[in-house]
């Protein structure tokens, strides 16, 4: 199949800065769809309808002109955050035709000095700024695709309320065009307010003597979290993630999520990890909200309702977890039904009466039982003994394939 559909990567150089296949589609197209700011850079020569997108955004007007030459103009790699990456998703690769430019990212590495392959990359556009809370570690350098003009300030402020404020910020301005601009600082001493509409942020994140840094393991401190003691505890946690064993892309139901710190954690396994949180309790809704945002995981879905009802119409999960109301009538079975061919089910249980629960549902469908006792050395008089906490029954089964 001929491609009909051409997805330019152009750059802030404009025309000139395109190779001939990119211009010989131009010169081809009937339509040519992009931003005002993309077909502004067009010469006159390119005589082909002019076609902004629509607002709100849609692909709609150009899958309509399926099987005419038309042009989709991208800022730099179309499939870096771009609209070639949206289109692949809608089309066979047959009947596109994408020819990238170099990326704000890589002009950005490319004046640093950075390699891409250890850089982290975060795009801000149309995301909540707490998407980068996952990523700031010491000692790692970030590329940080920004939202608008104010986004730099922003990462400014964001780093000093994390004690990061010694990083080192660069902001790219236009690159790779006439007017390209690179501004200089520290997050600590970061006075631009606002920048071109237009930019990057590099960060080298350095952390000051009061740093909060979070591992990447499971197991936060319990004082991550803003909870009303609805908290499955640090050990108890990473045990509990170990047996859920997230890969990328699958999805968690967190069934009483409490304050929602295994969907929390099961996010920061891997950026294209899904979960959704099930919650009844409006004040713990709020502390889910807090949660998410504070520990960098945004994209955390809050359903506010009570298992199982709640559960109907949710997108079939990869695994669940169920930390709470496995003695509610039809919970586990709700769940179980649910769950995809091959999925993982843990369930947790403190008292005599949900302990019987799980041994009445692994002894119908299988699975494995492990008793978890912690304990911590407190102080007593002048001395110190363990103090255990409430013993936790683990239950982890795999539903059939």
């Amino acid at each position: 199949m001929t491609p009909w559909l051409t997805v330019v990567g152009i750059g802030e150089d404009g025309y000139t800065g395109l190779g001939k296949a990119a211009r010989h589609a131009l010169l081809k197209a009937d339509q040519v769809f992009g931003s005002e700011r993309q077909l502004a850079l067009l010469p006159p020569c390119i005589r082909a309808t002019h076609q902004l997108w629509p607002k709100p955004f849609s692909l709609a007007p150009v899958l309509e002109q399926r099987g005419t030459p038309v042009c989709v103009l991208a800022s730099g790699d179309p499939m870096f955050f771009g609209v070639g990456a949206s289109l692949a998703r809608e089309l066979p690769s047959e009947e596109l035709h994408i020819l990238p430019a170099p990326s704000s990212c890589s002009l950005a590495a490319a004046r640093l000095g950075w390699p891409l392959q250890t850089t982290p990359l975060v795009s801000l556009v149309g995301r909540p700024l707490a998407a980068l809370q996952a990523q700031i570690h010491p000692g790692v350098r970030l590329l940080v695709l920004s939202n608008d003009g104010e986004s730099p300030a922003a990462i400014a402020e964001l780093l000093r309320e994390r004690g990061f404020g010694p990083s080192r910020l660069s902001v790219f301005e236009h690159l790779g065009g006439a007017r390209e601009r690179r501004i200089d600082g520290l997050a600590d001493g970061w006075s631009l307010q606002r920048a071109a509409d237009l930019n990057l942020v590099a960060v080298d994140c350095i952390a000051s003597h009061d740093a909060r840094c979070l591992p990447l393991t499971p197991g936060l401190p319990d004082d991550a979290y803003r909870h009303d003691g609805q908290l499955t505890k640090r050990d108890v946690r990473a045990i509990t993630l170990a047996r859920l064993a997230p890969l990328p892309g699958e999805l968690l139901w967190d069934v009483g999520a409490g304050c929602g710190s295994i969907g929390i954690e099961w996010l920061r396994a891997h950026p294209s990890c899904r979960a959704i949180a099930i919650e009844a309790d409006e004040g713990r809704q709020a502390h889910i909200a807090h949660n998410r945002d504070a520990l960098g995981v945004p994209n955390l879905q809050l359903v506010a309702g009570r298992a199982p009802e709640a559960l109907d119409g949710l997108t079939a999960p990869d695994a669940i977890f169920i930390g709470g109301g496995v003695t509610v009538p039809g919970m586990l079975q709700a769940c179980w039904q649910a769950l995809k061919p091959g999925g993982r089910l843990v369930a947790n249980a403190v008292t005599l009466q949900s302990e019987a629960a799980l041994i009445a549902f692994r002894g119908e469908h299988g699975g494995e039982l492990t008793r978890i006792d912690v304990a911590q050395a407190k102080p007593l008089g002048g001395f110190d003994t363990w103090r255990a906490a409430l013993p936790i029954t683990l239950l982890q089964v795999t539903k059939p394939s």
